[in-house]
This record gives structure tokens, C-alpha cells and sequence, in this order.
């Protein structure tokens, strides 16, 4: 069955149901409440006068409206409830005055003046409640009404569509799981509040089994199914290597290195994160991956997200190893026909040992002779089938992930369940914490001082805003209103740049290489500051409207200071009384701060990792429903054994998932 072919549903319907994603008959079902409102009636002289409560009764008068202003208007009528005859009022909704007859049985929802005898509703139902009512409540868009929406999932509901039970008998056995089909009814039609929350637990149950049930496959798929080279790694190339370096590697630098020597000599594909705190030295790590393949005879790549972060490897890569004569390439969008022609022919020819680059690297010309490793650093910025096109160019290839996005380690062991994991949490010896307070508004004279003092020093300063532009009914500052707030206050000379994400990407580009050659500054930008690209001489960070950003994100923004031993500066603007701001001025631990930011806030958007469907998930959440997601990573990985060898006959809807799996990889 079809949306359209559903009786209510015209293209109008399908287009505000569209903004709502959902575009199947399956997605409008599992288009989920986001709360209820439970109705209870009661006696009206029950009521306690600041609570909202539920009364029944009967209209006594013709309704009356009120024009008060403009777009304010006042519904009033006498209302008779048991022995009581009350004046009710109900504020901009004179369009219910039509439905408001003398006689009628109705129900209010709202809060009873005694002393005045006055019923203030809220809301009106034009029917009378003789027992305890739960309403559903959808989010919804202009131009389809939430009782709208519910009459259609109803009508689907009660029409005879098959809706099959993804999750295996033997587990709904196990745990004495309601049926998918009933748990929907109640879902939606929700019948006493122990059925709803056993509904929604089913449900759960079905997103984050068949959410892990992709991960453990994928897991098992790599490790069974792919082809592989055991590559050698000669103990003396890595011991030569660690020898030349200009500095130690902390142990757990080391432990990484040693993740990936390993996983080069074992009988399987490499399929590693490297989960590291900001400036904790992921890159050095992926630079000595990237040799030892290359010391193996094979090719590597490293994609970048952006141009000037893959300039920054190439530039730092040629500095650190330039003595090892490789033959390195870069290839970004920016280059000339002519130059990007040469390149990829080298790389077809196997003139190149070492190609670093960006998108431009996915492109279907490119094409490698030999190549052995695939490295995706801040791989959260790549969709799946981004990181799957560059890793389909060799036979065989290893995979390493890079990202300085840290969560906490159980959550990381779940969720990047399909991949081995290197977590980075000590950082180089020589950087020190970065210093961070709280300040308010009144407060600008004070971080005025501070900021001249770091320029006068010839240090430099980002300062982030939380808007591009100003909005009206909005106490956010844009980043026109900070230059204007930064030279009210600043009484030196100072050159600035502004970067936000409207601005072109060669012109993003321009302005940050101009901050990281020295000759911006003060560096004023929305959230699209560069994670991991290296301005050693910026040494303060100022975060304007620091209580719209979640911690993590406040962490990640700080990183872009503190990269070298000079001590850096964090200042948090906000007039807002945020506790968890505090945080911050506690701790310089990412690992710490992600299970903060997870404690208060949940799983929202994951630090920047949800990045496809699997992700958005629509009744459950990774941090209320933890202990479901690790009963589930169980549950799928028996499933997986059990019925691996048969193909999961038994399983037509996982065998279909599996099968795609395999064609896409």
C-alpha cells in the first residue's frame, strides 16, 4: 500500500508529510508521539487552585467573544459541572465559538478559581470524558493539524496491512516482548499507561536490535568474508622509525602504533578508529601507518575534509619524512585540469607513493595501481558510502579512521562496534591545560585587556559566534555584532577575519590561511573552524554565547588553542546561568567532558557522529536506553552465530540486510 492510495492523504497531504520524512506506509506507522497527555476527570471542587486538572459537564450559555487586541481574543461561556455552574474562559480560540452550543456535553482542561468561580481552560473537547483519556502528540509542520495526523496512522492501523515483527521470535520468547503489531496499536492508541510503556520498550528493543544487528554483520562480514594480505611489518623499519622522530610518543601513541602493526600482520583487513582527544597526536600515528605500508610496497591515501587541513599533512608530512624520498602527491578540487590530469596518471602508474587529498580523491578517474591503505581522518565528516568509495579502490585495502570527536569508551565500544579501536586520551609532554573561565557580558572590558595583551605578544585569537547573521526576537550575537562589540572595546591596532559556512570554500580557504600565516589577528567565525588544523600561535579562544554550544563541542572549539607550550586561554561569554559550563573550567579531559556532555544532555547529536539513517533513530536513545543497546549487541551477535552458517534462512528481513551489505561493499 502506498501513501496516496490511503483515503485523507492528496498530493497537499504527502508534501507536509514529506517534510516530516515520512514518504512510506512503514515510515508514517513508526512516526512516533513525542509525548502524551493523560486526561483524568475529576470532581471540579477537587481542583487545587494553581493545578491543571480535567472536568465533564455541560454548556449553559451561548458563547461570547472578546476582541482584546489585535491577534488576542477571548472565548467565554457558563458551564454547569456536577452542582456547580462556573464562567468559563479560554484565550484565542474564538474559532471554537461554532462548536460551542447550549446543552452540549464537552470536557475542559485547565485550573479553577474558587473565590472567583472561574474556569481558565487551556484547551477544549468537544465530547465528555467518563474515564481516564491518553492522547498521543506528534511533532508537526504548518499546514497538517496533530489530530490529522494521528486519524491517518489510525486509519492505517485499522485497514488489514501486514506489518511484519523484525525482531525473531525465540528473543520476543526470551523477554516476553509484545508483538510489533500490537505494540504500534498501543503505541498510537494507547490504552493504559503499563501497555504504552511496554509498547514502547518493544519498539526500542526493535530499532537498536536491528541498529546492532548492522554493526555486528558488518564486523563479521570484514572479518569472514574479505579477502586480505598479511603485510609483515619488519620490527627494525618500526623501531628505525620511532628512533628518527623529533620527539617521544606518549604510551598511548604507542599502544595505537602497535594496534596497526598488528593488525598489518594479521589474516585479516584492517578496519580501525583511532578515537583520540584534540591534540593528542592522531596525525604523527596515521603519518607512521602510512610509512609502514609503504614499506611493505604498497600505496596509501589520506583524505582530508577539507583543502586546508590536507595542506597542512602535505606541508607537515614533507617536513617530519622527507627523508625517506617518497614520492607524494596531493590532489584537491583547486587544482588546474592540467595539474589534477598529472597527478592521477602518476597515481595510476604507480609514480606515487603517498597521495593526500579531499573529495577530489573519490573521483571515479582516480585510480590507484597497488594501493594498501585508506586513511579517513575526522571520518564523522564522510557519509558510509564516501569512505566506501575510496576504500573500493584496491583489492585489498586497510582501513584507519581518525577522530578527535572523544565519547565515552562504552558508548564508542557499541557504536563503533564494526571497527578495532585505539583510544588516545594522555597528550605530548610540553602542552599544558588550557586555562578556562566563565564571563559575562558586563565583564568584555576585562577579556578586552586580556585579548590586547596576547596581541601585543604577537599571539593570536579565535573568537566564535553562535549566528552568521542577526535574527530578529533573537539575544544571540552574529559575527558583524562581535567585530562591532571587539572594536568598541579593543584600543590597539589589530587586523581580523571573518569565517562563517555561507562563505565559498576557496574563499574559507583564503581566510584561514591567512589566520595561519600570521596575518589575521583576531579570527572571528561561526562553529566551521577546522578541527585539527594547527595554528601554533593562537593562544586564546573566546566563545560568545557559550550556553547554546553542548560541552563537547565547547571542548572541541578549545582545542584550537593550546597547540604548543606557550599557555593558552579559554573564555566562555555568557549572561546565562549555566551549571554545566563548570564543567569546562574543571577539567581539560575530552573523555571526561563527553560523559558529562552524554550525562546532561543524552545522546542528541552524538558529537557530530550520527551521519546516516542507522543513526536517527525514533523512539530510542542511546543514553536512556543503554542497557537495552548492550542487551542487544548480545542478542545480535548470538543471532548472527546461530543462523550465519544457513544465511539466515528462517530471516527473510535479515537476509535482505545482509545481501545488501555485500552488494554495496
Amino acid at each position: 500500500m502506498e501513501l496516496n492510495q490511503i483515503k485523507g492523504i492528496g498530493p497537499k497531504t504527502i508534501e507536509y508529510l514529506h517534510k516530516l520524512n515520512i514518504y512510506t506506509i512503514d515510515d508514517l506507522v513508526h512516526y512516533y508521539p513525542y509525548r502524551y497527555n493523560v486526561y483524568n476527570p475529576v470532581d471540579i471542587l477537587s481542583l487545587e487552585e494553581d493545578n491543571i486538572g480535567v472536568v465533564s459537564g455541560v454548556i449553559e450559555s451561548e458563547p461570547k467573544i472578546a476582541y482584546i487586541k489585535r491577534n488576542f481574543n477571548r472565548l467565554s461561556f457558563r458551564f454547569l459541572t456536577g452542582r456547580i455552574c462556573t464562567n468559563v474562559v479560554i484565550y484565542n480560540r474564538a474559532f471554537l465559538a461554532r462548536n460551542i452550543h447550549i446543552g452540549s456535553e464537552i470536557t475542559l482542561i485547565g485550573k479553577y478559581n474558587r473565590e472567583k468561580n472561574l474556569f481558565t481552560a487551556n484547551d477544549i473537547k468537544l465530547y465528555p470524558l467518563t474515564h481516564t483519556e491518553v492522547e498521543p502528540v506528534y511533532h508537526v509542520v504548518s499546514g497538517i493539524k496533530r489530530s490529522q495526523l494521528s486519524k491517518l496512522i489510525n486509519k492505517v492501523l485499522d485497514s488489514d496491512i501486514s506489518l511484519e515483527d523484525h525482531v525473531p521470535n525465540i528473543i520476543n520468547a526470551k523477554y516476553s516482548l509484545m508483538d510489533e503489531s500490537e505494540a504500534l496499536r498501543e503505541i498510537h492508541l494507547p490504552k493504559t499507561t503499563q501497555k504504552t510503556k511496554q509498547a514502547q520498550l518493544k519498539l526500542k528493543y526493535v530499532e537498536l536490535f536491528e541498529f546492532m544487528f548492522k554493526i555486528n554483520i558488518l564486523k563479521y562480514k570484514n572479518q569472514v568474508f574479505n579477502d586480505y594480505i598479511v603485510k609483515k611489518v619488519k620490527s627494525d623499519n618500526y623501531e628505525k622509525l620511532l628512533a628518527n622522530l623529533p620527539f617521544m610518543l606518549t604510551d598511548d601513541q604507542r599502544q595505537a602504533l602497535l594496534d596497526i602493526v598488528n593488525d598489518f600482520n594479521a589474516e585479516k583487513r584492517m578496519n580501525r578508529l583511532i578515537l583520540g582527544d584534540v591534540g593528542s597526536g592522531k596525525t604523527i600515528i596515521s603519518f607512521l601507518a602510512l610509512i609502514l605500508n609503504y614499506q611493505c610496497g604498497y600505496q596509501s591515501a589520506l583524505l582530508s575534509p577539507t583543502e586546508v587541513l590536507a595542506e597542512q599533512h602535505y606541508e607537515n608530512f614533507q617536513k617530519l619524512f622527507g627523508y625517506l624520498n617518497m614520492r607524494i602527491g596531493y590532489l584537491t578540487g583547486s587544482l588546474s585540469k592540467k595539474e589534477k590530469k598529472t597527478i592521477i596518471e602518476q597515481i595510476k602508474n604507480n609514480e606515487i607513493d603517498l597521495v593526500i587529498g579531499t573529495h577530489a580523491l573519490l573521483e571515479e578517474n582516480v585510480e590507484f595501481a597497488n594501493i594498501g591503505l585508506v586513511i579517513t581522518d575526522e571520518q564523522h565528516r564522510f557519509g558510509v558510502n564516501q569512505r566506501k568509495t575510496l576504500q573500493n579502490k584496491g583489492a585489498y585495502v586497510d582501513v584507519l579512521y581518525m577522530s578527535a570527536t572523544p565519547i565515552p569508551r562504552t558508548y564508542a565500544l557499541t557504536i563503533y562496534g564494526d571497527m578495532d579501536i585505539s583510544l588516545i586520551k594522555e597528550k605530548p609532554k610540553g602542552r599544558k591545560d588550557i586555562i578556562t573561565k566563565i564571563h559575562t557580558f558586563k565583564d568584555m572590558a576585562k577579556v578586552a585587556s586580556e585579548m590586547e595583551e596576547e596581541i601585543q605578544n604577537h599571539h593570536q585569537i579565535y573568537v566564535v559566534a553562535p549566528l552568521i547573521e542577526e535574527e530578529e526576537e533573537s539575544d544571540l550575537n552574529d559575527v558583524e555584532t562581535i567585530a562591532k562589540i571587539l572594536k568598541d572595546n579593543l584600543h590597539i591596532n589589530y587586523n581580523v577575519g571573518i569565517l562563517h559556512g555561507k562563505m565559498k570554500p576557496q574563499d574559507k580557504d583564503t581566510i584561514m590561511n591567512e589566520f595561519k600565516n600570521g596575518n589575521i589577528d583576531i579570527l572571528i567565525s561561526t562553529t566551521v573552524i577546522e578541527v585539527g588544523v594547527d595554528v601554533k600561535n593562537a593562544t586564546m579562544m573566546i566563545i560568545f554565547n557559550a550556553e547554546r554550544f553542548g560541552l563537547a563541542t565547547l571542548h572541541q572549539l578549545r582545542g584550537r588553542v593550546g597547540r604548543n607550550e606557550i599557555q593558552s586561554k579559554c573564555i566562555l561569554i555568557t549572561d546565562k546561568k549555566v551549571e554545566r559550563l563548570k564543567v569546562l573550567e574543571e577539567s581539560n579531559d575530552g573523555f571526561y567532558i563527553s560523559e558529562k556532555d552524554f550525562e546532561m544532555r543524552g545522546s542528541g547529536d552524538l558529537f557530530g557522529i550520527r551521519q546516516s539513517g542507522d543513526m536517527a533513530f525514533k523512539i530510542a536513545d542511546l543514553h536512556k536506553d543503554f542497557k537495552i543497546l548492550v542487551q542487544c549487541k548480545k542478542d545480535t551477535e548470538e543471532f548472527i552465530m546461530d543462523n550465519i552458517e544457513t544465511n539466515f534462512r528462517d530471516y527473510s528481513y535479515y537476509r535482505h540486510i545482509l545481501e545488501e551489505l555485500i552488494t554495496n561493499d
